[in-house]
């Protein structure tokens, strides 16, 4: 069993990320949480939990930890402040603390336009924030796979995605499908070292997984 930590694991994505891993006979998850009362949840799902803020220390959360899964962040919804310090200092943080434990691997959640955030109006300094992370994640040393999806939607997961590098075309995914595609990326020798970008699509998610990483 590999010790995952899950950033972000009381939100909407992050939540979807641990049932899954739950639900595995290969992956533990340990959600990372930043409210005492938030415990509870993981521990009715009987998953462990560790208590840190992304906006201090987080040093302690590597203990035990094989892998992390990044999926915290404001979705650029809470202002640039927020944005600045949770989607672009916490997520650095956390990957220089993964970095000095030696984790095995780190999947960042990131979003599609990262490369173009002037396109993108309200979220061009969410995008911008997010495609520093990226960058650090990518300068790190540590095997890493970015996700990039597009709109999120909270529709019933298809399991059928288009993915490419760069698709150069807009779309929406869902929650359920982008938490597929985190968990999927765990894999190794799989999807090492890549980044790309996600919609809706017509092929099942493990064979775009398996056509991509042929493209690594």
């Amino acid at each position: 069993m590999e010790n995952i930590l899950i950033a972000g694991a009381n939100g909407q994505t992050g939540k979807r990320v641990v049932e899954i891993l739950n639900n595995t006979e290969n992956f533990s998850p340990v959600a990372l949480i930043r409210k005492e009362e938030q415990k509870q949840i993981f521990e009715d799902m009987e998953v462990e939990s560790i208590l840190a803020d992304l906006e201090g220390d987080v040093d302690h959360t590597m203990q035990g930890i094989d892998k992390v899964i990044f999926a915290a962040g404001s979705g650029g919804h809470t202002g640039p402040d927020k944005t600045t310090a949770v989607d672009q200092n916490g997520a650095i943080k956390l990957i220089d603390a993964a970095k000095n434990a030696n984790v095995k691997k780190f999947i960042m959640l990131s979003a599609m336009g990262t490369d173009t955030p002037e396109k993108f109006g309200d979220l061009e300094h969410y995008l911008k924030a997010k495609k520093t992370a990226d960058d650090h994640l990518r300068e790190s040393g540590i095997p890493f796979t970015i996700v990039q999806p597009g709109a999120l939607t909270d529709d019933m997961g298809l399991a059928k995605v288009k993915l490419a590098e760069k698709l150069n075309e807009q779309g929406e995914i869902s929650r359920d499908d982008v938490a597929f595609l985190l968990v999927m990326s765990l894999a190794d020798p799989l999807m090492k070292n890549i980044s790309f970008e996600a919609i809706e699509g017509q092929e099942s998610i493990k064979s775009a997984m398996i056509e991509l990483s042929k493209l690594g």
